[in-house]
């Protein structure tokens, strides 16, 4: 666009020197002028649209990278939550394992009690009173037997 002006302004000097017979060419070193201006604001115009969609562009590639960063952390997590549910189910079922062999405990202790209830009449009171406490324990096992299964299926669900 310089160039073209320096042209454009060489060819209104030599149109100037040319008199009435450069009229006509002093009419297009204007024109041509007047496009060399319009040429070098288009110009700028593109390089501030250029710069502009560079900027955009650098904007999109980061928030990828930072879409990108953050799935591999809900992919992290994620893995965490399913190794933490998977050692909570092993320990769920190792407390259900423990409670169900106390209840069998409990149960033999019952029968036992009630064994030596059969066997001792004289204790009779004594033993009647090991027996109550023996199926109220029975009971209170059963009911924590109930809340573990509850647990565990509440834990399979999720």
């Amino acid at each position: 666009a310089e160039q073209t002006n320096l042209l454009a302004l060489n060819a209104t000097i030599e149109a100037a020197r040319a008199g009435d017979a450069g009229k006509g060419f002093a009419i297009v070193a204007a024109e041509v002028k007047e496009l060399a201006n319009q040429t070098s604001s288009a110009t700028e115009s593109i390089v501030a649209q250029i710069s502009q969609i560079q900027g955009a562009t650098q904007e999109a590639v980061d928030a990828i990278d930072g879409i990108g960063k953050t799935i591999d952390k809900v992919k992290e997590i994620s893995t965490s939550v399913a190794t933490a549910i998977e050692e909570q189910d092993s320990a769920t079922r190792e407390i259900a394992r423990n409670v169900e062999q106390a209840a069998n405990g409990v149960k033999d202790v019952a029968n036992n009690i009630s064994d030596v209830a059969n066997a001792s009449e004289g204790n009779l009171k004594t033993v009647g009173t090991f027996v109550d406490t023996a199926e109220q324990l029975s009971r209170q096992s059963q009911a924590l037997r109930t809340e573990v299964d509850d647990y565990l299926q509440k834990t399979r669900a999720i």
